[in-house]
């Protein structure tokens, strides 16, 4: 990281470090592999069913404990802590665009991201056994999920939209209280562990409806299969900054897969600027653009390089 950021209540002291600093954080022990994944403990947002459980398992396959935790930040803050060994959190949605609570915590906290896999995101109305779609006058869900299903559910008549903090939380709601003119948006998984009925299943207002998940670690690991690496940076607010910032990878022809901006605290109309771009750490290239763009930038961290998930191209 080069120049220390803070705003203060947010955001942690960064270490200041310099470009040389840099290449040796990219120069870490590369490993094959990420050994003995079973049995590990694996941290998520969100009640069980949640998307994002189903994400670790498909991840990490069934061999693994699963922590559900009520919050982003505090999924952060359990592995951070050494309470968990990995976090799977969403960061962005094919329809919904992305999940600005977690790009600010990638950079508040100091986890590494080990890898990341996209999910076909299938949503179901659930309720009660017995309730049919007509009795239904509340449907619940976490706010992504609501915006995946907007136009379907305005179809629906007299229904009041209830954001909940969790999909699978909402199924879980309405079984618990149970809330017999309610109804959850929520997968599969979810209807089957709270022991609810599908009133109507795929009710996403488009079938291309992806969620990419990421894969978080306390420790930086770099398989020998990254291909990927993303990194956040501020540059001055000066006219050609961003320019000069993303020509370092233009000039070595390194494939840019997103560009996200988030305001940085503190400094109104400055922000923090987040790119995933191909290339690891054992390509030449790769580390000299990361050096190049040191050179430039007023504050940069790298958060990870990890096998890019050719599962679905989002």
């Amino acid at each position: 990281m080069v120049s220390p950021v803070s705003d203060g209540n947010c955001f942690h002291r960064l270490f200041q470090r310099t470009p040389e600093a840099l290449l040796r954080q990219l120069n870490l022990t590369v490993e094959a592999a990420m050994p003995n994944l079973s049995k590990r403990l694996v941290v998520f947002q969100g009640e069980s069913g949640a998307y994002s459980e189903i994400a670790a398992r498909t991840f990490f396959g069934d061999g693994i404990h699963l922590l559900p935790s009520p919050s982003f930040d505090l999924v952060f803050r359990k592995v951070e802590k050494g309470a968990a060994d990995f976090a799977v959190i969403p960061i962005e949605n094919s329809l919904a665009g992305s999940i600005h609570q977690n790009y600010d915590l990638l950079l508040k906290h100091r986890l590494q991201i080990v890898g990341e896999l996209n999910v076909r995101i299938v949503h179901n109305l659930i309720a009660h056994a017995g309730i049919t779609l007509s009795r239904v006058r509340r449907v619940f869900s976490h706010p992504q999920a609501l915006m995946q299903c907007q136009n379907n559910m305005a179809k629906l008549k007299r229904v009041e939209i209830v954001p909940t903090y969790d999909t699978a939380g909402s199924v879980k709601k309405i079984k618990e209280e149970r809330i017999l003119d309610g109804a959850a948006i929520a997968s599969e998984l979810a209807a089957r562990i709270y022991g609810m009925k599908i009133l109507r299943r795929q009710v996403q207002d488009n079938p291309e409806n992806f969620t990419r998940f990421l894969v978080l670690s306390k420790k930086a690991r770099f398989p020998e299969n990254a291909n990927k690496t993303s990194i956040v940076y501020s540059v001055k607010n000066v006219p050609g900054a961003l320019f000069r910032s993303l020509s370092v990878f233009a000039l070595r022809d390194i494939d840019l897969f997103k560009i996200e901006s988030r305001p940085l605290h503190g400094k109104p109309w400055e922000y923090f600027f987040y790119i995933d771009f191909a290339g690891s750490p054992k390509d030449p290239n790769c580390r000299n653009a990361v050096a190049h763009l040191a050179e430039v930038a007023t504050f940069m961290k790298v958060l990870g390089s990890y096998p890019k998930d050719q599962g679905h191209k989002m």
